[in-house]
């Protein structure tokens, strides 16, 4: 975890596919992760803990994807007044539609901001914690601008 700033967790090693696409997008943006499985079921303490130390060990931002019940992100933003952003995963007969339910019906007082279901969630997830980390880091700022602006581009060129 040394020089980390945002934490990439989930739920189950299987979910590791698409969460990769969160840590491709902090490596385009040069910024430091650590990646690894909790479990807000079958690892609670653990997990408690991880939220609990992780501002005082550098992260910033924590990112959470789960399938299914999908408590995880609630599970960490119930132990870290960092921001919390969870990435509903599509793992279960219901496509998805479970966990991005169980991610986003927080109470109040206890915010999760919930990406979409799978791989362009855990893309934004990673987007949406550069912004964040842009507030106070002029050169993520610059190099949003010159991704949005590729996009933008690349859209451009596009002829049918």
């Amino acid at each position: 975890m040394m020089g980390a700033k945002v934490a990439i967790l989930m739920g189950s090693v299987s979910d590791s596919g698409v969460m990769q696409e969160t840590a491709k997008i902090l490596d385009d943006f040069g910024v430091p992760y650590d990646m690894k499985v909790l479990s807000a079921h079958r690892t609670p303490g653990p997990t408690q803990q991880y939220a609990q130390a992780a501002e005082s060990n550098g992260i910033h931002v924590l990112i959470a994807g789960a399938g299914a019940a999908a408590h995880l992100a609630g599970a960490l933003a119930a132990h870290s007044t960092l921001p919390v952003i969870g990435v509903p995963l599509d793992s279960s007969s219901l496509g998805g539609f479970d966990a991005l339910l169980s991610t986003v019906q927080m109470p109040g007082g206890i915010p999760v901001a919930t990406m979409a279901i799978g791989k362009a969630g855990a893309r934004n997830a990673g987007l949406f914690a550069v912004q964040i980390l842009g507030r106070s880091d002029a050169s993520l700022v610059k190099k949003l601008q010159a991704y949005r602006e590729k996009m933008r581009q690349d859209i451009l060129a596009i002829e049918l």
